[in-house]
């Protein structure tokens, strides 16, 4: 049974965790023509923006009620509405997603009041619009439940509730927040080879994919649309990728009566096969051929891959759910987790990580349980720690802004899982030490008996 250590140091040194109004308005980011907006001080948007263009290297559509010092102290409800109006008349989302910070949390304001008001009192001046409220406090909890909480509101807000008619080929797809672009995209593939139809909610990889429009867009460009959302509905299946996405599945079962099956994981062989048994029970088809190579391609590799992970020691330090996933994928490798570090204690997914403890803490506790291993990983605000311990750095998660391209990083299914084996190999390969003689033969290094030490034999 793990151990799951409580933070015990009153400052944070290095912070490994990311607000949860960011995880919030990361996941409103993956639907159609949306606008996160942030309801407190300009402060709290401006460090989140910064952190998404550096993560993504695109233009992030962000907004703020920009509440001040009068409004912090008599409410800032007229700032929610003016910030919702004229949003509504610049930039017309199909989607305005409110991302509560401290400053309103903490002074303890009604915010689902308020926007039931301004739905009420402006429903003229706000029709084709959905205005999402989360409440996602900055100083509880991280990324990842701010992204369960967004996907939990929009599901509730927007989904039609009651028993519908199901569509046999249709499944709703409810990704973790560590999903890349490329994961997304790649999962998409997969499920469309079996003729079935998949609905993605959040899909960043149709919003964040780099690609580049004709025309200036003020909101989000692609992805889920709000229709797709009301209608979730319909599917024959739900398939929830992260135990901090249960919530959301067991919502809309409960709405709709739609059921869900939970993957804790999508990497490594074992949970990519239970996907894909998955895939063959609903379309009622075998594997396609393509899909049966990668597996093959994935055997290969776990062959060629599992002699430069043997007896490797593993410091990790991510969201709870990453952390599960990527543990498990170096244990399955036959490596040892020397440090496991997270963000938060919710998570029932923690118990089930294979280390003897899981720290509650920042990357200041990855260095100091880190020192000896052979491998760091983490996101990129861990090179330092890193580079003063002399340990390569495997960058995951976010934000990582000192490399390109982490979005199409594909990390799922056989093709991902394949990628992480050659990626980390290489790291492995490429930070190798020469081993000495005395590490051939450790008898060099031990003391000669006297007994031995007279014999002939010693003077040769």
């Amino acid at each position: 049974m793990v151990r799951i250590l409580p933070q015990t140091k009153a400052a944070a040194v290095n912070p490994l965790k990311s607000s949860q109004p960011l995880g919030a308005a990361l996941a409103f980011l993956g639907v159609d023509g949306a606008m996160p907006l942030f309801h407190g001080s300009q402060g709290c948007t401006s460090f989140a923006l910064v952190l998404f263009v550096r993560h993504f290297k695109e233009a992030i559509p962000l907004q703020t009620t920009a509440m001040d010092e009068v409004a912090t102290i008599l409410g800032g409800a007229d700032h929610l509405e003016e910030a919702i109006l004229n949003l509504k008349a610049r930039t017309k989302p199909t989607l305005i997603g409110v991302c509560t910070t401290a400053l309103v949390e903490t002074r303890g304001e009604d915010s689902a009041g308020d926007i039931a008001n301004i739905r009420l009192k402006r429903r003229e001046e706000l029709a084709g619009t959905e205005v999402v409220l989360a409440n996602t406090p900055d100083f509880d909890g991280a990324i990842e439940e701010g992204w369960a909480k967004a996907v939990t509101a929009m599901i509730e807000r927007i989904t039609r509730p009651g028993e519908q008619a199901r569509q046999s080929n249709k499944i709703v797809i409810l990704p973790g927040w560590n999903l890349t672009v490329a994961d997304i995209e790649h999962l998409r593939e997969m499920i469309e080879s079996f003729g079935l139809k998949p609905v993605i909610l959040p899909d960043v990889s149709g919003s964040l994919d780099g690609t580049v429009p004709d025309r200036w867009i003020t909101t989000t460009y692609g992805g889920t649309s709000v229709e797709d959302i009301r209608e979730l509905g319909t599917a024959v299946q739900c398939v929830a990728i992260g135990e901090h996405m249960r919530r959301p599945a067991e919502l809309l079962q409960r709405l709709t009566g739609v059921p869900y099956v939970l993957f804790r994981s999508l990497t490594g062989l074992k949970d990519a096969d239970r996907f894909v048994s998955l895939l063959c029970a609903i379309s009622g088809a075998a594997a396609p051929a393509g899909v049966r190579r990668r597996r093959a391609q994935l055997q290969d590799a776990l062959l060629d891959g599992h002699f430069h992970f043997g007896g490797k020691k593993i410091a990790i330090a991510a969201e709870p759910d990453q952390l599960y996933q990527l543990a498990s994928f170096f244990i399955a490798m036959g490596s040892e987790i020397a440090a496991a570090v997270t963000t938060a204690a919710m998570s029932k997914i923690l118990e089930e990580v294979p280390a003897q403890s899981v720290q509650i803490g920042d990357l200041g506790d990855l260095e100091a349980l880190g020192a000896g291993a052979d491998l760091l990983v983490t996101h990129s605000h861990g090179r330092q720690a890193a580079q003063r311990l002399g340990i390569p750095l495997m960058r995951v998660g976010f934000p990582i802004f000192d490399r390109l391209g982490a979005q199409n990083k594909l990390t799922i299914l056989y093709q991902g899982t394949r990628d992480l084996i050659f990626e980390v190999a290489n790291i492995f390969e490429a930070n190798r030490r020469a081993p000495t003689p005395e590490a051939f033969d450790p008898l060099l290094t031990r003391e000669m008996p006297d007994e031995l030490r007279s014999s002939p034999l010693a003077r040769h």
